[in-house]
């Protein structure tokens, strides 16, 4: 109605204009990968990694880390955790920009639909950054972005279509309902 064209009007007026998410594909090769299993939240010694574990190693591989464990001039190390298996290809795509629930969702079942046919994949996951400044809030808490910002979460879907939901906050935010 009436309403929407002052909205477009007033948007052309200040030059501003939508953009679209940037998409980037990568493929990571040789990669160490954390043993999983969906039933072993806190892992087991020789057998699988803890959700912690993965949650650290998938910031090093997302925030691209030297995950060989091999010091130079630097103070730290950082090596996958064990037990774990090495990965010929991992596929990276990350989407940059606004996205709107729903299209997360539609990712996320999208995902689930990959082991319908038989992959060799026992697991994948799918993170969901918010900015700093988002106005994300739980009950009655602001978001507390002046302190850091954090707010993620992150959906790892195993293959018999078990889920673990990980979620990260602010140190002034309340934990999600």
């Amino acid at each position: 109605g009436a309403e929407g064209s002052t909205l477009t009007s007033y948007f052309s007026n200040n030059q501003i204009q939508a953009l679209k998410p940037k998409i980037t594909f990568s493929t990571l090769r040789d990669l160490q990968c954390p043993v999983l299993q969906s039933n072993e939240l806190q892992g087991k010694p020789e057998e699988s990694c803890s959700t912690e574990e993965l949650f650290e190693w998938l910031g090093a591989v997302l925030s691209q880390v030297c995950l060989n464990n091999k010091s130079s001039s630097f103070l730290s190390t950082y090596c996958c955790p064990q037990p774990s298996t090495m990965v010929e290809k991992a596929f990276l795509c990350t989407i940059t920009g606004f996205i709107i629930p729903e299209k997360i969702i539609q990712l996320l079942e999208q995902l689930c639909c990959y082991f319908g046919e038989p992959k060799l994949a026992y697991w994948l996951t799918l993170t969901v950054h918010g900015f700093a400044d988002s106005p994300v809030s739980w009950r009655e808490s602001e978001h507390g972005f002046h302190k850091g910002g954090e707010n993620l979460y992150n959906f790892v879907i195993f293959r018999n279509l078990d889920y673990w939901l990980q979620m990260a906050v602010g140190t002034n935010d309340d934990c999600p309902p």
